[in-house]
């Protein structure tokens, strides 16, 4: 078994990692609330919010398969500092126009991020550095404290969302204006990452000898079975970003900013207190049990959404049911850096993470058109049927396929 490349600075450069992925979830987090309001109130339809939405979904699709061809080649620190620039100059642009073509075209090369969840480039890149940072027992806990921070910064952004209202009040502007200044306070917070970026280490770059490493045969039967299945488990979360949850909640319960937002707080927290919940059930149960298991539940609950007769039952059902569907998220993470050799993370992280990226960016122009042409409910269950489907294949094709740490265990 290959020895793993390990950072001389291991503590610097996961902190820095923290603090950016939380920053960026601050960005991501407030966007995915005020997104399809903030369209909604420049007239868009609810198809041309959905095709808004994709466009930056498939322009961070675009931007995780160039990271994946280049590798590790164009180093690491460089990438993360040109996504960084290029989230927050699609950021500007979309809070200065109001053309639909532009703001597709601003959404698309700024990776402007729908889902109300950081799952972009930039993951792909921070995904393949944390597992050398620690060893395998504790790879799980990394990934599981990387997605706290992450969501943390998701439910604060949430909270971010209502400072339309405070710009509103506190300066008299118009609500189209409050809205486009919270967005550029989204692109301000894109840059804050570049400037921790700056500081990475350069022991955090794969050694030459390492980039040019082929991926193996059996690593990439695996990297393309797995992948396969969580397109399918994106292409289902695509009809469920926030963009378009929060538009849900706006046009069926008709709630504004600030009630969403607060919704949303409450969902990123339940979502980073699940994240603790999942490395320990994983170290009980296995990585593979605590994805499916928790998974299932979750997508059940969010159907039950649907028929909510208030938004304070609504809200209850939807709070249950973030308490239980990031579960899988540091675990898969955790799963899928196990399984192949460390030299090819980047590789691994890259495909899993384009193929989830770009089936998110097919979803939300179909549940726009859904939306439109039969209920405001229809993605709900589109969505959380693509979801069970994938959970019961993921379970029969993976569950006797053991992580490292699983196998000492049991032997």
């Amino acid at each position: 078994m290959m020895i793993p490349y390990k950072h001389k600075h291991n503590i610097d450069d996961k902190m820095i990692l923290y603090a950016a992925t939380f920053i960026r979830a601050l960005a991501t987090g407030m966007i995915g609330v005020l997104l399809g309001i903030y369209l909604a109130r420049l007239q868009f339809s609810p198809a041309q919010i959905g095709l808004v939405v994709g466009a930056g979904l498939a322009g961070g699709a675009c931007a995780s398969l160039l990271v994946t061809m280049m590798g590790d080649r164009a180093g690491r620190r460089r990438l993360l500092l040109t996504l960084a620039l290029l989230g927050a100059t699609g950021g500007v642009v979309v809070a200065i126009s109001s053309s639909p073509v532009i703001l597709g075209i601003a959404a698309f090369f700024g990776m402007l991020n729908g889902m109300g969840r950081d799952r972009g480039a930039s993951l792909v890149v921070e995904q393949a550095i944390l597992p050398a940072t620690t060893t395998d027992e504790r790879r799980t806990s990394v990934f599981a404290w990387y997605n706290i921070y992450q969501d943390s910064g998701h439910a604060l952004g949430a909270l971010l969302a209502g400072m339309p209202v405070l710009f509103h009040y506190l300066g008299n502007f118009n609500e189209i204006v409050s809205l486009r200044m919270a967005v550029g306070v989204y692109s301000f917070l894109i840059l804050l990452t570049l400037l921790l970026y700056r500081y990475l280490s350069p022991s955090m770059e794969v050694p030459a000898t390492h980039s040019a490493v082929p991926v193996s045969p059996g690593s990439r039967r695996i990297i393309l079975k797995i992948s396969s299945l969580f397109a399918l488990d994106s292409l289902g979360g695509g009809f469920l970003t926030a963009a378009l949850l929060s538009f849900f909640f706006y046009e069926k319960f008709g709630v504004g900013e600030v009630v969403i937002g607060l919704l949303f707080f409450g969902a990123r927290v339940a979502n980073a207190i699940s994240h603790l919940g999942a490395a320990w059930l994983a170290k009980r149960f296995g990585l593979v049990n605590t994805m499916v298991f928790t998974h299932i539940p979750s997508s059940l609950l969010l159907v039950t959404v649907a028929f909510a007769p208030n938004f304070p039952v609504a809200a209850i059902l939807f709070l249950l049911r973030e308490g239980l569907v990031e579960m899988d998220v540091p675990t898969r993470q955790s799963y899928v850096m196990a399984v192949v050799r460390p030299e090819e993370r980047t590789f691994a992280s890259g495909v899993t993470n384009l193929v989830r990226i770009g089936a998110w960016a097919v979803g939300p122009s179909f549940a726009g058109l859904f939306m439109q042409g039969f209920s405001l409910a229809t993605p709900l269950f589109v969505g959380a049927g693509m979801k069970i489907v994938y959970d019961l294949l993921l379970y029969t094709a993976f569950r006797e396929a053991r992580p490292p740490e699983e196998v000492q265990e049991i032997n």
